[in-house]
């Protein structure tokens, strides 16, 4: 069980469970009335109840209960595997393959496919959920992501990513057309208040997030192709960053345009490119992968 404790400093009168995911991105105001209801959250040592509005000063202190871990099954799906050594596993991820299992989907993902393929061979330190998974795309994007044999390699890999100081490339299409050759976005990502399975530009309580793009082809003067390099890695971040400058992704219905004329099955996002400084040789390393056939066959649509 993990205890929590937050100062009350801003927004005063605001609800305690609204308050708590605010300041909290982790948790939902959902879960967190389940911690209410349970007598989990307490304010200056009292138990307090959904309805309780904070005050400046307040003392929140909450308990976190530690996540049941489901039992994971190693399953026979083919991985396109990029790279392979005693260290590390670098693969293709394909579009519509969930990382990790989570409750309610608990088959039919990478971490499912890596633990037929490398047996015991995965660094535990994510817990037994997510071996190996040193980091992670959504669902529907497709590319490059590196998983760790070993907890040495998870944590050297784990900690470059911490500092920023990977490479990490993607391309992506997006609507109408991006005048400028280059640019940046640098706007903090966090939850969104009103929508937890989303993420929004939060200039109150998000985290630095920096995205650079440049322009690799204008499709028709409606859509452009371009190359996005991160400097940070937040959830979601090139979809929000690039919706927040008018410029959402093709296919994304949750930050662009709710109905998808493609048809695309999820956001037109590929992580072309990682690279690190290898655990073990100390050396930098760096790994590519095609854009996959879809996008390949919608630029050809688009010129």
């Amino acid at each position: 069980m993990e205890n929590k404790k937050i100062t009350v400093i801003d927004n005063a009168n605001e609800r305690i469970d609204k308050y708590i995911s605010m300041v909290d991105n982790e948790l939902s105001r959902s879960y967190l009335q389940r911690l209410l209801k349970e007598e989990s959250v307490k304010v200056n040592g009292k138990v307090v109840k959904a309805n309780y509005k904070v005050s400046i000063s307040d003392e929140i202190e909450y308990h976190v209960p530690d996540l049941q871990e489901l039992g994971v099954t190693a399953e026979n799906i083919p991985l396109d595997i990029i790279y392979e050594d005693k260290d590390i596993i670098v693969i293709n991820k394909p579009k519509d393959m969930v990382v990790h299992p989570a409750a309610g989907h608990t088959n039919d993902t990478l971490v499912n496919a890596l633990l037929y393929h490398c047996k015991d061979d995965l660094s535990g330190i994510n817990g037994v959920m997510r071996p190996g998974i040193v980091h992670r795309i959504d669902k529907d994007t497709t590319g490059v992501l590196v998983i760790c044999k070993n907890d040495n390699a998870h944590t050297k890999i784990a900690e470059q990513l911490k500092e920023h100081s990977t490479t990490r490339k993607y391309e992506a299409i997006v609507y109408d057309n991006i005048k400028d050759d280059d640019g940046l976005v640098d706007a903090p990502i966090g939850r969104n208040f009103s929508d937890r399975k989303r993420m929004s530009i939060n200039r109150r309580n998000g985290k630095p997030a920096i995205t650079h793009y440049r322009v690799l082809e204008r499709l028709g003067g409606k859509y452009t192709h371009i190359e996005c390099s991160l400097e940070t890695g937040r959830t979601h971040q090139i979809r929000v960053h690039m919706s927040s400058i008018k410029h959402p992704l093709l296919g994304d219905t949750v930050y662009g345009p709710s109905k998808d004329q493609f048809k695309l099955q999820g956001q037109a996002l590929h992580a072309k490119t990682l690279g690190f400084i290898h655990p073990t040789t100390n050396e930098y390393v760096e790994f590519s992968a095609p854009v996959p056939d879809y996008f390949d066959a919608l630029l050809l649509k688009l010129r």
